[in-house]
C-alpha cells in the first residue's frame, strides 16, 4: 500500500479525499497548513505529496522549495483551474504534475497512479547498465545520471523526460511521445508542463559551445537530443 501526504487547509475536502484515496488502496497522512506539511514531507516516509497553493503559514511553492532542497519524492501540486502562473512555477521547482481545482477524486487518482508508474516502473535494464550519450550518463536502473562527470539532480518527471530523448539521441521525439511514455498520459490541449520541465533540464544541462542548447525545439514537431 502506497503511503500519500496530502497538504491542504481544507479540512472538509481533504478528508473527502483521504476516504477516497483510503477507499483506492492508499495510505494517506493529511497535514493543514504550509508548515506542518513540510515537517511531515521531509520525514520522507511517503511514495507521493500531494500540495495545495494555497495555504496558511507557507503556500504550497514555499513548501515544494523546501521538499525539493532535501528529498525527490514525487510531488503533485493541487492548482486554481486556470492559474497559469502557479502551475508553470511549481512545475520549474520540480513538481512532478499539478491537477487544477477543483478536480474529482478519480481525476486526481489517475494522476497520482500515473506519476507512481513512471518512479517505480520495474526497468528492463540491469541496475548497472548504463545509456551513454555524450557527456550524458544515464543508469535507468537505479534511476540516476552524469552530466560531465557530474551527478546530474533531476525531479522524476524530469529523469523519465531525459531518458525518452536520451534513448532517441539525434532522433526528434514529438510532445505526444514524451507525454504518453515519460508522463504516462495522453497529451492535453494547451499542455505546457513538458515544456516548463524541458526548460529546467536544460538550465541543469548548459549550453553547447556554439552557446545553443543540448535540447532543440523543431517547431511543430517536437524535440531532439543532439549527440556530440
Amino acid at each position: 500500500m502506497s503511503r500519500l501526504l496530502l497538504v491542504d487547509d481544507d479540512v472538509e475536502l481533504a478528508e473527502m479525499l483521504r476516504d477516497y484515496l483510503a477507499q483506492e488502496g492508499f495510505a494517506v497522512t493529511l497535514a493543514h497548513d504550509g508548515d506542518a506539511g513540510s515537517q511531515e514531507a521531509l520525514t520522507g516516509q511517503y511514495a507521493l505529496i500531494i500540495l495545495d497553493v494555497m495555504m496558511p503559514r507557507a503556500s504550497g511553492v514555499e513548501v515544494l522549495g523546501r521538499i525539493r532542497s532535501q528529498i525527490t519524492t514525487p510531488v503533485i501540486m493541487l492548482t486554481a483551474k486556470g492559474d497559469d502562473v502557479d502551475r508553470i512555477i511549481g512545475l520549474e521547482m520540480g513538481a512532478d504534475d499539478y491537477v487544477p481545482k477543483p478536480c474529482t477524486p478519480r481525476e486526481l487518482v489517475a494522476r497520482i497512479r500515473a506519476v507512481l508508474r513512471r518512479v517505480h516502473s520495474t526497468p528492463t535494464e540491469h541496475a548497472d547498465s548504463a545509456l551513454q550519450v555524450g557527456a550524458l550518463t544515464l543508469w535507468p536502473g537505479k534511476r540516476t545520471a552524469q552530466w560531465q562527470a557530474q551527478a546530474l539532480e533531476l525531479t522524476s518527471t524530469e529523469f523519465n523526460l531525459l531518458l525518452q530523448l536520451a534513448r532517441n539521441a539525434g532522433r526528434v521525439v514529438s510532445k505526444r511521445e514524451l507525454s504518453e511514455q515519460a508522463l504516462g498520459r495522453s497529451l492535453t490541449r494547451f499542455d505546457r508542463s513538458i515544456d516548463v520541465h524541458l526548460s529546467s533540464i536544460r538550465h541543469k544541462l548548459g549550453r553547447r559551445a556554439d552557446g545553443q542548447s543540448w535540447i532543440e525545439t523543431i517547431r511543430g514537431i517536437g524535440y531532439q537530443l543532439i549527440r556530440e
